[in-house]
């Protein structure tokens, strides 16, 4: 069947089956999208509250110019559950595939492990309250008018039902009638995301093309031993908890502290968790590098810890973390390598640091290797936010809610800065991240979805004007990739973490290693190993690894 839909001007001519390969499946992203954010974050485990049911939407109805479709919920419920396609279903059934009709059967059923208290806590939050506002531009309801509140109350009582959070139940408990798909926004957002997956993929082919240029290019690593850097080192080392309390700012905040077992004067590294981490998250890492001398100090940053979002979740905050946090958290490392100069300066070389972060984490890195707050790029970036698919921005854009001023949160002790799935586009955009002159590495995720690769990390690498950066891309990685499940963290889906997160959690410590050794201890032998030659022998086929030090990035112009 070919029949053609009278379409806008611009737009491109496809056909019914075309039309429902894109619709029925990719408005399941939209929901998806809110059960993902969702299970994403760190909950505890709290009582289910009763909810009351009332009415509930019947019908899913999808506008096309002067066409009008519709659908029970109830066909998709009994395909879902039991495999079978209805008289109702069989119509849009024949118009896919057989592995999209798979897809959508698992999207349906998909559960998210989350708890009321922690959805509704969340729903309410400013992030919450965008994330839904962009799904509701979609998902309204069955007169036309925003699904905001409708979503809102069907996520919150699914939650509470004992089927759970999946997109069926969420159908199911949707508080209308029916549900009305707003087609033109919805083949927006599909053409928006086809643009940034395109452009994507065209600047990792660009990323490993370059890398390859290098690799034949470079001949470093002739007559070279290739040592296990993954591997343990030799020294043992002892872990040392402090607590430190900065009166002036009221924060107080623990720090574990690596000590290798050895005589002189210690390197030391800083290691800064993401949104929700704490301080086991890289715990991989911190031993890794003491066991090769170097001391190492992971603070946890109250505010936008994993306590943080249990709070949130259990009613105790009403924000995912405040404005004041992206100043707090380089301040907490300023007073954190204050606190070990004056008590730990015999042992420890606190005037040549290294640091590395992930994620918010890797913000912090940057603003103190000497990238600027720019509330310029800032203005720019957030006056869109609601047609954003970029997820960081919700993180970003709250930097607005600060004062105009001019922040100063470099620290001259940073001597090197490796920065992973950093958050950069708007917070810093090019004139802030351009004044960074220290050695930097960017880690960047081709899976990412929360600091997407090309906004945040690949072209960002190109804003860079010093001589010792690098670029490096995990392909196939995700946001979660390189994290060391806790204890307080709730397990994420194999396809949140993307393939064997211990091989990406090698590539960092190789990586990370190398680096620190090269920049901070200043051997200069183990810059032979910082190439895209040494990167390309560590690779593996599972999490191919690429590295390079300059990009001549070319985008398609939008």
């Amino acid at each position: 069947m070919t029949f053609v839909f009278p379409l806008e001007q611009n737009q491109s001519k496809i056909t019914i089956r075309q039309y429902f390969s894109f619709s029925w499946l990719r408005y399941s992203y939209l929901l998806q999208l809110v059960l993902t954010i969702c299970n994403l974050s760190i909950c505890l485990s709290v009582p289910l509250v009763q909810a009351s049911k009332t009415s509930a939407a019947e019908k899913i109805y999808l506008d096309y110019g002067l066409l009008q479709f519709s659908l029970p919920v109830e066909s998709l419920e009994t395909y879902a559950r039991t495999g079978v396609i209805d008289a109702n279903l069989s119509n849009y059934a024949n118009l896919l595939s057989q592995e999209q009709l798979e897809q959508l059967r698992t999207a349906l059923l998909t559960k998210a492990n989350i708890t009321p208290l922690a959805v509704t806590q969340f729903l309410y939050s400013p992030q919450g309250e965008r994330i839904l506002a962009k799904v509701a531009q979609v998902i309204q309801t069955k007169a036309g008018q925003s699904g905001f509140y409708a979503l809102r109350s069907a996520l919150i009582m699914a939650s509470a039902d004992q089927e759970g959070l999946t997109p069926l139940n969420i159908l199911k408990q949707f508080p209308t009638y029916g549900i009305r798909l707003n087609s033109e926004r919805g083949f927006q957002i599909i053409e928006n995301l086809s643009e940034i997956v395109q452009d994507t993929e065209s600047a990792i082919a660009q990323v490993e093309q370059q890398a390859l240029q290098e690799t034949a290019t470079n001949n470093s690593l002739e007559n070279l031993p290739l040592p296990s850097f993954n591997q343990p080192g030799s020294y043992s080392y002892r872990k040392q908890l402090l607590t430190l309390e900065d009166r002036y700012r009221d924060r107080r905040f623990p720090v574990d502290l690596y000590l290798p077992n050895t005589f002189g004067r210690l390197p030391l590294i800083v290691i800064s968790h993401g949104l929700g981490g704490d301080r086991t998250t890289f715990a991989y890492l911190a031993t890794h590098l003491a066991s090769y001398g170097f001391a190492v100090a992971v603070p946890e940053h109250p505010g936008s810890n994993a306590g943080q979002i249990q709070a949130l979740f259990n009613g105790f905050a009403n924000r995912v973390t405040l404005p004041e946090e992206l100043i707090d958290r380089p301040l907490d490392i300023k007073f954190l390598l204050d606190h070990l100069e004056t008590n730990y300066e015999p042992q420890l070389q606190v005037r040549r640091v290294g640091i590395i972060g992930q994620s918010f984490g890797a913000y912090t890195a940057l603003a103190l290797a000497g990238a600027r707050l720019n509330f310029a790029s800032l203005n720019q970036a957030c006056q869109d936010i609601d047609n954003s698919l970029n997820l960081s921005l919700l993180l970003q854009c709250i930097a607005l809610e600060l004062p105009n001023q001019r922040y100063n949160l470099r620290d001259e002790r940073i001597v090197a800065a490796i920065a992973i799935n950093p958050l950069t586009s708007a917070v810093f955009g090019q004139e802030g991240i351009s004044e960074i002159k220290i050695p930097i590495m960017l880690i960047a995720s081709s899976a990412d979805p929360v600091t997407p690769a090309l906004s945040e990390q690949i072209e960002p690498f190109t804003w860079l004007t010093n001589s010792e950066k690098y670029l490096v891309l995990l392909q196939g990685a995700t946001h979660f990739s390189t994290l060391q499940e806790s204890s307080g963290s709730i397990s994420l889906p194999s396809q949140a973490i993307g393939p064997d997160p211990q091989i990406a959690q090698t590539y960092v410590k190789q990586l990370g290693l190398i680096f620190f050794e090269s920049y901070v201890l200043q051997h200069l032998s183990y810059q032979a190993y910082l190439n895209s030659a040494y990167a390309a022998k560590i690779s593996r086929s599972a999490l191919p690894l690429s590295l390079v030090r300059s990009l001549n990035l070319q985008l398609n112009p939008q």
